[in-house]
C-alpha cells in the first residue's frame, strides 16, 4: 500500500483559464489591449460591456412589463416618446463614438493628458445640448406627441411622461458620454458598475412609482419617467465622482481638464459623422413608427399596432444591447491598437469579435422565431397587440445574423475615427432602401405593418454586406486623429 510522501510539495488546483479570465475582467484590472492574446483581450473587454448592456436590456423589458399593465395608450406613449428620444440618442451616441475613438487612440499612444482633454470637451458639449433641447421639448411635449400621430387618450395619459423624459435628457446624454470615456480608456468594468447602479435603481423604483406600491404615490406611466430620471441621475453623479476620484486610466484633473479649442474641433469633426450617422438611422425609426401608427385610423387598432411594435422593439433591444457590448469592445480594440501602430492586430480583433456576435445572435434568432407570441404575451394579454408584436419580433429577427456583422464592423470604423464611411452606408441602406421599401410594402402593396418589419430586416442585411466590403479595403487603417496642438 503506497503512502503519501510527507516531503513532497503540496499540489494546488488552479481554476480553468477561462474562469480566471472572467475573474480578471470583472475585477477591473488594467490590461494592455495592444499586446498578447486577442481572444483574451476581447473576453476581458467584452464581458463587462455585455453585462453593462444586458442591464440596460433588463431595464427596458421591466419598464415595458409594468407600463404594459396600464394598457395600450400607456404603451403607445412609451413607444412614441422613445422614438423622439432617439434623436437625443443619436447625438449622444455620435459624440460617444468620437469620444471613444479619441480617448482610445490617446491611451494607445500612452498620452493620458490628451485623453483627459478629449473627455473634458465632450462633457461640455453634452451639458449645453442637453439643457437647451430639454427646455424646448418639455414645453412642447403634447404637440410633439400629436405630431407623432398619438391619439387624444395617449396625449392625455402620457404628455407628462414625455415632458419629463425629454426635458431631463441631459441625464441620459451624460450617462452615455461618461461611459464612453471609460470604455475608450479600457475601463469597461467602471462603465458596467455605473449602469448596474443606475438601472438597478430604475428597476426597483419602476413598479413602486408606476403602481403605487407601499408608501410610493401611484403615478402611472409618469412614474416610469420619474424612476428613469432618478436612477440615471444617480448614475451620472457616481460617474463624475469616479472621473474625479476613481482609479480609472482617465481622471478629470490637472491643467488638461479645461476647454481646449483644438481638441474640441477634433471631437466635433469626428463626432459630426457619428451624429449624422445615427440621425439617419434614428430618423428612419421615427418614420417607421409613424407608418405603423398611421396605417389604421386613430383608435383601438392603431393603438394596438403601436403597442405591439413597442413591445417587439423592447424585446429586440434586449437581445441587441449585449451585442452592442461586443461591438463596443471591437471599437476600443481598434482605437487602441491603431494608436499603438498595430493595424493588423486591430483588423483581426474585428473579425474575431464578429464571429462571436454572429453565433450569439444566431441563437437568439431561433428563440425569437419559435417563441414570438409567447414572448410578446408576457407584456400584454390583448390578442391584437400580441399579433402585431409577434409579427414584428419574428420578421425583424430574420436579419439578426446580418445585424451582428453590421454592428461590429460599423463600430470598428467608428473606433478608428472613420465615422464618414458608416454614415454613407446608413444613408443608402436606411433612407434609400428601408424607408421607400417600408412605404411600398405597407401602403402601396397594402401589406400593412408587416411591410415595415420586412423593410427593417432587408435594409440591415444590405448594411452588413456593404460594411464588410468596405472594411476589407482597409482605408480605415489610415485614419488620423489630431487635436493635440
Amino acid at each position: 500500500m503506497s503512502q503519501e510522501n510527507p516531503y513532497s510539495a503540496p499540489t494546488t488546483k488552479t481554476a480553468p483559464s477561462w474562469i480566471r479570465e472572467i475573474g480578471e475582467s470583472l475585477a477591473g484590472k488594467h490590461h494592455d489591449y495592444t499586446s498578447g492574446s486577442l481572444r483574451r483581450a476581447i473576453v476581458l473587454l467584452a464581458i463587462p460591456m455585455v453585462i453593462e448592456m444586458s442591464m440596460e436590456s433588463v431595464f427596458a423589458v421591466v419598464d415595458t412589463y409594468f407600463v404594459g399593465t396600464l394598457g395600450d395608450a400607456a404603451l403607445s406613449t412609451v413607444g412614441l416618446t422613445e422614438s423622439m428620444l432617439t434623436i437625443v440618442y443619436a447625438l449622444a451616441i455620435g459624440l460617444a463614438m468620437g469620444t471613444t475613438a479619441m480617448v482610445a487612440r490617446r491611451v494607445g499612444e500612452k498620452n493620458t493628458e490628451g485623453a483627459v482633454r478629449a473627455a473634458t470637451q465632450v462633457i461640455i458639449v453634452g451639458i449645453i445640448f442637453g439643457v437647451v433641447v430639454g427646455i424646448v421639448c418639455a414645453i412642447f411635449a403634447s404637440d410633439l406627441l400629436r405630431l407623432m400621430g398619438a391619439t387624444e387618450e395617449t396625449i392625455e395619459i402620457g404628455s407628462t411622461y414625455t415632458a419629463l423624459l425629454l426635458g431631463t435628457n441631459v441625464v441620459i446624454m451624460l450617462l452615455f458620454l461618461n461611459n464612453a470615456i471609460f470604455r475608450g480608456a479600457g475601463d469597461a468594468v467602471i462603465a458596467m458598475k455605473v449602469l448596474l447602479l443606475a438601472n438597478g435603481i430604475n428597476i426597483v423604483l419602476d413598479p413602486c412609482l408606476i403602481l403605487g406600491l407601499g408608501p410610493f404615490p401611484e403615478l402611472g406611466v409618469t412614474g416610469a419617467a420619474v424612476a428613469t430620471t432618478i436612477g440615471r441621475g444617480t448614475g451620472v453623479i457616481f460617474q463624475f465622482w469616479l472621473l474625479r476620484r476613481g482609479k480609472g486610466r482617465v481622471l478629470l484633473k490637472g491643467p488638461s481638464c479645461r476647454f481646449h479649442a483644438p481638441a474640441m474641433r477634433e471631437l466635433i469633426r469626428i463626432s459630426a459623422g457619428g451624429v449624422v450617422q445615427f440621425l439617419i438611422a434614428t430618423s428612419s425609426w421615427i418614420f417607421l413608427m409613424r407608418l405603423v401608427s398611421g396605417y389604421y385610423e386613430p383608435g383601438p387598432m392603431s393603438q394596438a399596432a403601436v403597442a405591439g411594435y413597442t413591445i417587439a422593439i423592447r424585446i429586440i433591444v434586449f437581445a441587441l444591447l449585449p451585442s452592442w457590448g461586443l461591438s463596443n469592445a471591437a471599437a476600443t480594440l481598434v482605437g487602441q491598437n491603431l494608436g499603438a501602430g498595430k493595424p493588423d492586430r486591430a483588423e483581426r480583433s474585428v473579425w474575431l469579435t464578429g464571429w462571436f456576435n454572429a453565433v450569439f445572435l444566431g441563437i437568439v434568432t431561433v428563440v425569437f422565431v419559435l417563441f414570438d407570441e409567447e414572448l410578446v404575451s408576457i407584456f400584454t394579454s390583448d390578442e391584437r397587440t400580441i399579433g402585431f408584436g409577434a409579427d414584428a419580433l419574428r420578421i425583424i429577427a430574420y436579419g439578426y445574423v446580418f445585424y451582428s456583422w453590421g454592428m461590429v464592423i460599423t463600430q470598428a470604423f467608428n473606433g478608428a475615427g472613420d465615422t464618414r464611411t458608416p454614415t454613407r452606408i446608413n444613408f443608402v441602406c436606411f433612407w434609400m432602401i428601408q424607408l421607400p421599401l417600408a412605404w411600398t410594402l405597407s401602403y402601396a402593396l397594402d401589406i400593412g405593418p408587416p411591410g415595415v418589419y420586412y423593410s427593417v430586416a432587408i435594409a440591415e442585411s444590405f448594411l452588413a454586406a456593404a460594411a464588410i466590403i468596405l472594411f476589407r479595403r482597409g482605408d480605415w487603417k489610415k485614419t488620423q486623429i489630431g487635436g493635440e496642438e
